[in-house]
């Protein structure tokens, strides 16, 4: 990489599927001085772009099978190569997740932040010399990456890397491999119990599972716990390292649901409303490139998220998230800003005003949909307008339903009232299973 121009201060960008390459480049950035900006290769061309452009990275690197995607990335966009505006001394992951605005927004995190991650990951999970990690998720996300597979290579433990996750492979593997834990997230947990393979798989080697990204339904853990697995939980989000709250692998059946207690070096306190605010050595040093505030005036990252704390009875001292305060949406652990959608259609010909809700959704957790008032006199073509997102969202971003209404409810300063607007469209909605 030094040989290629990289430079202290540089951001190299990672297209790939899991592999070791990206790992030995994230080490070799911190030797460099550089930052390493994974890349999520669910997104499209144009999304990747505005993101390298955004981040001002100045390499892109990868593995050979995602290289016509980027390619087509390198005609939207130009490396800037050299020390990147924003970088600062020890700075080493860039994580980009979905800004308020809809438009990219990164977070920075740095190598003593990475280490503090790993070493609330490895007490919450008890990893050791003896563990053996089996890592499915995408280590585009802080999640795949730093949950489970960077703690354990730090802890000394043992790690296989499947390059994407498919169920027939992962009972595969973990009945060759005899991983003693996983990471996995809501949707990848329904896809293993709706699975064939589910009833009869050898599972025997799990001690533990670990998930988060989104509120786990009881049905899935009540499954794993039903196989003798216990279902451990992070909660936390891009910007927070992301090991925040954690139930433990060993108070895990007792508390189905609940997300635990505050991870090693984490102060945690609920706001008036009950929103999640952290404190911690792992959470982003700040947003790369952005005059958004990263904290509030004492210092207080605050999450969107609600929750309650247990104060008594059986589950006194943890924590349980109850909902968002935030717009986000969270489909199958990817995030979503209404706004990215709502965006792309500003000043439509046919649409006078449009709105995005997630709405519940069994094996995603929640899905966007979104509501679309006509101008006056015109017709809305919802097939046209989902034709729209093709080649401009990735298809996680896609509205699952497009629905015409003739107003959307506002407040009387015109804010869109989305509680309200998503009651009515769940109320419209067909029952799923």
């Amino acid at each position: 990489m030094r040989a290629d121009g990289v430079q202290r201060g540089a951001i190299v960008a990672w297209l790939g599927h899991n592999s070791w390459d990206m790992l030995a480049t994230l080490v070799a950035c911190h030797r460099l001085g550089a930052v390493l900006l994974p890349l999520n290769w669910r997104l499209t061309a144009s999304e990747l772009a505005r993101i390298v452009t955004h981040a001002g990275a100045g390499h892109l690197l990868g593995t050979p099978e995602l290289a016509p995607l980027a390619t087509e990335v390198l005609v939207q966009c130009r490396l800037q190569p050299g020390p990147a505006e924003g970088v600062v001394d020890g700075d080493l992951l860039l994580v980009y997740t979905s800004g308020t605005t809809g438009e990219p927004r990164g977070a920075v995190h740095t190598a003593a932040g990475l280490m503090a991650n790993a070493a609330a990951a490895i007490a919450a999970q008890r990893l050791d010399g003896s563990s053996r990690v089996l890592s499915v998720l995408p280590l585009f996300h802080v999640g795949g990456l730093c949950i489970q597979t960077l703690p354990a290579l730090a802890a000394g433990s043992k790690v296989s890397l499947m390059p994407r996750f498919e169920p027939a492979t992962f009972f595969d593997t973990v009945a060759a491999w005899k991983p003693t834990t996983t990471l996995l997230v809501p949707a990848v947990m329904r896809a293993l119990i709706e699975h064939p393979r589910w009833a009869a798989a050898d599972l025997s080697s799990l001690q533990f599972i670990t998930s988060g990204s989104q509120i786990v339904p009881l049905p899935l853990i009540e499954a794993f716990h039903g196989r003798g697995i216990p279902v451990a939980q992070v909660y936390g989000a891009t910007e927070t390292g992301p090991v925040s709250i954690v139930l433990r692998p060993d108070e895990a059946l007792a508390h189905p649901g609940l997300v635990g207690r505050p991870a090693a070096g984490v102060r945690v306190k609920l706001g008036d409303d009950g929103e999640i605010l952290l404190k911690a050595p792992n959470l982003m040093r700040s947003y790369h490139r952005s005059a958004e505030p990263s904290f509030d005036a004492e210092g207080w990252f605050h999450t969107g998220d609600l929750a309650r704390l247990h104060a008594e009875g059986p589950h006194a001292g943890l924590y349980e998230v109850v909902g968002r305060s935030k717009e986000l949406i969270i489909s199958g652990g990817e995030n979503i800003h209404p706004a990215e959608i709502e965006n792309l259609l500003a000043g439509h010909a046919e649409v006078a005003d449009c709105a995005v809700v997630g709405l519940p959704d069994a094996r995603w957790g929640e899905v966007p949909v979104l509501a679309v008032v006509p101008r006056p006199g015109r017709v809305v073509d919802t097939a046209l307008l989902q034709a729209l997102f093709d080649d401009r969202l990735a298809r996680f971003k896609h509205p699952r339903r497009i629905v015409v209404v003739p107003a959307l409810p506002k407040t009387a300063l015109g804010k869109v009232q989305r509680a309200v607007l998503a009651a009515g469209l769940q109320a419209q909605e067909p029952t799923r299973g």
